[in-house]
């Protein structure tokens, strides 16, 4: 059995790996990790499993928050049989946190003191604030935060200083904002996540989908306005940039290092693992897509999306029209619990997405093809349609291609 101190000398040997091949580490909050993060992705896909098998190898794995309670087969008992009754949304919810609890402490011990494990929690959820206090009180080393802009984050976290405080953000602008905002509450970002929304999966950072093509989002653009907003300001520590959406190799980890980046953060690259926390035929999904079947959309959430052109989502775009124009406020979430602040299907709204997203990602992590919404990014995978271990991503990240011509 691996002791602590073997765990901790195969992750050094990572990091040696890293330096040797040109590669700078990642420094959080005292820990100095691979430039490698895994991003989190929901429902259960990025679980503990996946998050600390990335932790291990010396990197930042996520445990995505969402609605956790489906990888616990007695929280499920006590909650799928729940139909609109007075107390289902608080049973609910206390399942899911007991389960994000188990996940964090699971992630925890099977790293070994190893990396970081992070916990990503969506700013639109309904139940963010608990999410987080929970990820806090359950020993998260890092709590990452997108889908909306976290003004609130260094509050929530107040009693909690040694843990990373990261927020997903997609241009200059946004990181300014949030940046002057937290400043004043007397608390830096410990890191921010730059995600190109051409590039990623899942909800996406931009107004609309027309802008997912925006140049402002270019890492080319980003990533040196960002540096220089930072050097102007004179703060006093370094804040890391981690550059998500398109990385597939060594080259462009090198290339986006040699922008101003100190990590990247990859999300279906991870999750076509063998460790990953979804099923087969979720991973063969993700792994056997064409660029032709990839498409963007705009969420129940109301924010532009991409993912899998799949038997589901396909019916659904056809009929979105329909949908729209019969939009209504309905007077209880059709789970029995409100999973986001904002929901079109729940609260009406013609304008934005027409159907429920926990369901569609819950059937996607069951392997549903049929019926399962399944998020990826729009770039290729390192190993084609191949569904790897989590250390031959690492691996490949980390090894630069031969020169053209070697032997």
């Amino acid at each position: 059995m691996e002791t602590i101190q073997d765990a901790k000398a195969t992750a050094m040997q990572w990091l040696a790996m890293a330096q040797t091949a040109g590669l700078r580490p990642l420094n959080i909050r005292g820990k100095t990790l691979l430039p490698i993060v895994q991003g989190g992705m929901g429902v259960g896909v990025s679980a503990s499993g996946l998050a600390s098998a990335v932790a291990r190898l010396g990197g930042m794995g996520t445990i995505s928050s969402v609605d956790l309670r489906r990888r616990h087969a007695d929280l499920m008992a006590q909650t799928q049989h729940l139909d609109k009754e007075p107390d289902a949304r608080d049973l609910i919810d206390t399942a899911n946190l007991i389960a994000l609890d188990r996940e964090i402490r699971s992630a925890r011990a099977a790293a070994q003191g190893q990396g970081a494990i992070a916990v990503n929690v969506m700013k639109a959820l309904s139940a963010y604030e608990a999410y987080v206090q929970q990820a806090l009180e359950s020993g998260a080393d890092a709590l990452v935060v997108g889908a909306g802009l976290p003004l609130d984050l260094p509050e929530l976290a107040r009693e909690h200083p040694e843990v990373a405080l990261i927020p997903i953000l997609s241009d200059a602008r946004g990181v300014q904002l949030l940046v002057r905002k937290w400043e004043k509450k007397g608390r830096l970002p410990d890191a921010i996540v730059i995600e190109n929304p051409r590039l990623a999966g899942g909800h996406l950072g931009a107004a609309k989908v027309a802008d997912l093509q925006d140049g402002r989002f270019d890492f080319e653009v980003v990533i040196p306005q960002v540096r220089e907003f930072f050097q102007q300001a004179g703060y006093e520590r370094d804040i890391p940039l981690i550059a998500a959406g398109g990385i597939d190799s060594h080259a462009d980890i090198v290339r986006l290092q040699a922008l101003g980046a100190a990590g990247v953060q990859l999300g279906t690259a991870f999750a076509v693992t063998e460790e990953c926390d979804a099923s087969e035929v979720f991973k063969r999904i993700l792994a056997q897509a064409q660029p032709q079947d990839i498409v963007e959309f705009v969420s129940v959430a109301g924010l532009p999306a991409r993912a899998v052109r799949t038997p589901w989502l396909d019916k659904y775009l056809r009929i979105l029209p329909v949908l729209q124009e019969r939009a209504h406020p309905k007077a209880k979430c059709n789970m029995s619990f409100d999973c986001l602040q904002t929901c079109g299907l729940r609260d009406g709204i013609s304008g934005i997405g027409q159907f429920c997203i926990d369901q569609q990602l819950g059937h996607a992590m069951d392997g549903d093809a049929e019926r399962g919404l399944f998020f990826r990014g729009a770039g290729r995978l390192p190993f084609g349609e191949q569904i790897r271990g989590v250390a031959d991503l690492v691996r490949h990240l980390l090894t630069p291609a031969p020169l053209a011509g070697a032997a």
